[in-house]
């Protein structure tokens, strides 16, 4: 039951009113309406699990996004027009008072709110009588949840409070209004909370409990993030020689490994699988099927609208997967043809894409132009037709009953990964190739991703004799492929200061029928054309918290270059 309870809706039917009201907290509504009447709640395992429980639940909801976050980077567009990221995103126009709403990940008060559970969760429970071991363990999950949300923020914002226990207003008065720290600083905080979680957790846990390879996990991409471009324009070799350390950590935890169909990961069926590190688990429901009723392809035989189609990837996208010999399309020698763009290409693709000609939920999908298929490209970007010429097939269960309950109305049965195995092998490989170039280990740890299954192999190996920048254009290549809509791009491209080059005009693959002869154009995507200033990779600090927060407000200048406590260029 424990691995159900995690997160089941269904916890909070036994919560006190009292703690379901945390959920509506604000970042600085600090009256503790939360903090349980009875006592005895902190003295019993079970009854402090479920608030705990409650915590997990408060994790990243991806399979129930209806914009999902891979729209606001290069991979993907949404399908329809009305969403932030085809109006705030595509234009870069963020202001403190106008930025991606409460939905979205990165939201100040929400994490703040988690935030503060988690501290009320430690406080508790460190000054209980529960047994050691239990105390041990759960603060050290708590402790890494904490670190979760503050990273999130910290990739968002650059430097924020850092608040390590409950407030209340009543007793402390202006006292609860803390400064930002710099964002090294909360780097390090976040790094220094991972790596002290992961001393005291587990090897293995309840399935979706945080362990220690999830501590480790989530310190060594903190890590990368901070050895990059954007907090290292010095390129200090030692940050990435840390985070190359800190993700050989997990390899040599020894029990993790790939799973060999990289497809039927991200279904029910590789929800057990040893590749996931560290998930959101979801109550299994023979007809659920959310995920793929808002994000899929919307329309299947006679006419059914069976999803919304909130992703269409890009053919920006498109064009980074390599040919079924392993080399990219630009490479002369690779055997790309233009006119025949979707044939020999490698294993991901087809286990990824939706696009003209291929099978899809028993029904042959058709993106061209003149054949009456309500899924032709939408040039005019008038309904939910692709916008791109592609839908997305990764992560969609096509085995799911057809009907608009099972499609819009249950969550899906499969994990929602934050961390796998190959993210940590493609971590290791680009931190210890800008520490010391492309060594033995480097090709070891790409190669195992491109290969995947060693019995039946998604491509061959690299070549032997890159040089560093190569290297580097192979690993960046490989993270855009394996990782695309898990919602990693953005923060790639943010780490990477790569904005500028490829925020500008996203494309489309247009098909023609002339005869007996498809004849495919690159287009320009219908509101397709992406904006990008330099002041937005970190996200503006919101205006009502500017106004709630005097301390923030008097802070200027200092390493973060701080106008008024706002981010510069804000």
């Amino acid at each position: 039951m424990k691995q159900k309870l995690i997160n089941s809706i269904l916890i909070l039917g036994v919560l006190w009113t009292g703690l379901i009201s945390a959920c509506k907290d604000e970042a600085l509504d600090v009256i503790p309406r939360d903090r349980l009447s009875d006592a005895n709640v902190w003295a019993d395992q079970g009854t402090a699990d479920l608030f705990l429980n409650d915590i997990y639940n408060s994790l990243p909801n991806g399979n129930n996004w209806d914009d999902p976050f891979e729209n606001y980077s290069d991979n993907s567009m949404c399908g329809y027009g009305w969403t932030p990221s085809r109006n705030l995103e595509r234009e870069s126009t963020y202001t403190p008072s106008s930025y991606p709403g409460e939905t979205l990940i990165i939201y100040w008060d929400t994490n703040y709110s988690y935030i503060r559970r988690c501290n009320l969760f430690i406080s508790n429970v460190t000054a209980s009588e529960l047994p050691d071991d239990y105390k041990s363990t759960r603060i050290a999950e708590a402790r890494l949840l904490r670190a979760y949300f503050y990273h999130i923020l910290w990739m968002s914002y650059g430097g924020v409070p850092l608040i390590t226990d409950p407030l209340n207003r009543t007793e402390q008065g202006d006292e609860i209004f803390h400064p930002r720290s710099t964002a090294a600083e909360t780097a390090n905080f976040v790094i220094d909370e991972c790596a002290a979680a992961a001393s005291d957790l587990p090897i293995n846990n309840d399935a979706g409990r945080a362990t220690k390879g999830a501590a480790l996990t989530l310190e060594g991409w903190v890590e990368l993030y901070y050895a990059s471009a954007l907090y290292n324009p010095e390129n200090d070799l030692s940050r990435w020689e840390k985070a190359s350390q800190t993700n050989q950590q997990v390899m040599d935890l020894g029990i993790y490994s790939l799973h060999p169909d990289y497809g039927a990961l991200f279904l029910p069926e590789g929800n057990t699988s040893k590749e996931g590190i560290f998930f959101r688990q979801y109550f299994a429901k023979l007809n659920g099927g959310r995920e793929t009723g808002y994000m899929s392809t919307p329309f299947t035989k006679n006419g059914a609208h069976t999803s919304y189609g909130a992703i269409n990837p890009t053919q920006e996208l498109v064009d980074d997967y390599a040919m079924d010999n392993g080399k990219p399309i630009t490479d002369p020698t690779s055997g790309y043809d233009p006119q025949h763009p979707y044939l020999n290409r490698e294993k991901r693709f087809y286990e990824s894409i939706v696009y003209d000609g291929s099978y899809w939920y028993n029904d042959t999908i058709y993106t061209r132009l003149g054949v009456n298929s309500l899924n032709e490209l939408d040039v005019s970007d008038a309904g939910d037709g692709t916008n791109t010429g592609y839908n997305l097939r990764k992560r969609m269960n096509p085995n799911i009953p057809l009907g608009a309950d099972n499609w819009e109305g249950a969550t899906s049965n499969q994990n929602y990964y934050y961390f796998r195995y190959a993210e940590v092998l493609l971590n290791y490989a680009e931190a210890k190739n800008e520490a010391s170039g492309p060594d033995a280990s480097v090709y070891a740890a790409i190669n195992a991703v491109r290969q995947r299954n060693p019995d039946d192999p998604y491509l061959p190996p690299l070549s032997n004799n890159l040089t560093q920048t190569e290297m580097r254009t192979a690993i960046r290549r490989e993270r855009r492929v394996e990782l695309c809509f898990e919602d990693k791009r953005r923060w790639d491209i943010m780490r990477w200061k790569a904005a500028e080059d490829l925020y500008k005009q996203f494309h489309a693959m247009q098909i023609k029928k002339t005869g007996n002869t498809l004849n495919y154009t690159i287009i320009d995507a219908p509101d397709g054309k992406r904006k990008f200033a330099a002041k937005n990779y970190v996200f503006p600090i919101p205006q009502q918290v500017l106004d709630q927060n005097a301390v923030i407000r008097s802070q200027n200048g200092g390493p973060d270059n701080w106008v008024n406590g706002q981010n510069p260029g804000y």
